[in-house]
C-alpha cells in the first residue's frame, strides 16, 4: 500500500481558477521536477504552491524516510475558500460590489512503485 503525503495551504489570496492554471502544470509530474517548473513560472500562484511541494517533501523525508528521489505528485488541487465581500461608492453615489476572492490548496505526494 502506498503511503500519502499530504500538505495543505489555507486562504491563499488568489482566486482557486487562477491558482488552477499553476497546479495543472504539475500534476502527475516527478515532485523535482515539478519544483523546477514552478521556479520557472511568472504566475502569482507558483511560489506558494511551488513552497507547499517543498513541504510535502520534507514531510515525506522527516516523517516517513521516504527519498525525495522517488516522490511523484499524485494529486493536487485548488478549492474555492470564503470570498470576502464588501461594498464600495461608485459613481453617482450608488455602491459597487468588491470580493475578494481566496482558495484552499491540497498537495498529496505519493512514492513511485517499484518493479
Amino acid at each position: 500500500m502506498a503511503q500519502d503525503i499530504i500538505a495543505k495551504l489555507s486562504n491563499f489570496a488568489n482566486s482557486a481558477q487562477k491558482t488552477r492554471l499553476v497546479i495543472d502544470l504539475v500534476r502527475g509530474k516527478p515532485a523535482l521536477k515539478a519544483l523546477e517548473i514552478l521556479a520557472t513560472t511568472p504566475n502569482k500562484a507558483a511560489m506558494p504552491v511551488r513552497k507547499l511541494i517543498y513541504s510535502a517533501i520534507s514531510n515525506a523525508e522527516e516523517n516517513f524516510g521516504i527519498s525525495r528521489d522517488d516522490l511523484v505528485v499524485y494529486r493536487i488541487f485548488a478549492d474555492e475558500a470564503p470570498t470576502r465581500k464588501w461594498r464600495r461608492f461608485g459613481a453617482r453615489g450608488r455602491f459597487k460590489p468588491m470580493l475578494k476572492r481566496r482558495s484552499h490548496i491540497t498537495v498529496i505526494l505519493r512514492e513511485t512503485e517499484q518493479n
